[in-house]
């Protein structure tokens, strides 16, 4: 069995900003304790006030809470940046290179579709992509 994932010459990636990844259907934004500190931090609020406004309990885990419509609650809607863009959650920072957008050259080719700056821009070499690939997520 071949062990060089299909993507081994690297893979294209500049973010535009343009907030997509972080609008559209419901989902969730996982975070840790540590995460959610910063985040705090970054909007300097105490982390328990942080807390009762923008995390919700799922299980035994934590996520961003979202709008009605699905964005993200730090979605800036009228520029389309991240309120905490500087502590985002490892979730956002690794974003293109998740395991299901990179598994299959069909998956990378979709995520194409759908995010203007997967495909274009700075190339990423494979140990760039493995490292982002492989961070620890909540």
């Amino acid at each position: 069995m071949n062990s060089t994932p299909w993507y081994a010459e690297g893979l294209r990636f500049e973010c535009t900003q343009c907030g997509g990844c972080c609008s559209g259907e419901p989902g969730y934004v996982w975070v840790d304790e540590a995460e959610i500190a910063a985040m705090a931090r970054e909007v300097k609020m105490h982390k328990d006030e942080f807390c009762s406004l923008y995390v919700r309990r799922v299980g035994s885990r934590f996520s961003l809470v979202e709008y009605d419509n699905g964005d993200c609650i730090f979605l800036d809607t009228e520029s389309r940046g991240c309120r905490v863009y500087g502590a985002r959650p490892i979730q956002c920072r690794t974003w293109p290179f998740w395991n299901s957008t990179i598994n299959t050259p069909g998956d990378w080719e979709e995520t194409c579709k759908e995010c203007p700056g997967a495909g274009t821009g700075r190339l990423y070499s494979l140990e760039e992509i493995e490292i982002q690939r492989n961070k620890k997520r909540v």
